[in-house]
């Protein structure tokens, strides 16, 4: 059981990492916005494009972990 939960933990840096990139995609896009608001459309839609590529990322780590703890035993 306990190198599940390690295996699962692992997964879950999946989420950190996303979760890390995401703000500063986000902290990136509000000082380019700063700069240029005449571009806040196209900015705003590039960032929510690379959101969800990253959010996708999360959810697979978290299912990943999921699948770890609940069925592989």
């Amino acid at each position: 059981m306990s190198l599940t939960a390690i295996g699962a933990a692992i997964c879950m840096l999946a989420c950190a990492g996303a979760g890390l990139g995401m703000g500063l995609a986000t902290g990136k896009a509000a000082e380019a916005v700063a700069r240029q608001p005449e571009a806040s459309g196209k900015i705003s839609s590039i960032l929510l494009l690379g959101l969800a590529l990253t959010e996708s990322t999360a959810i697979y780590g978290l299912v990943t972990a999921l699948i770890i703890l609940f069925v592989a035993k």
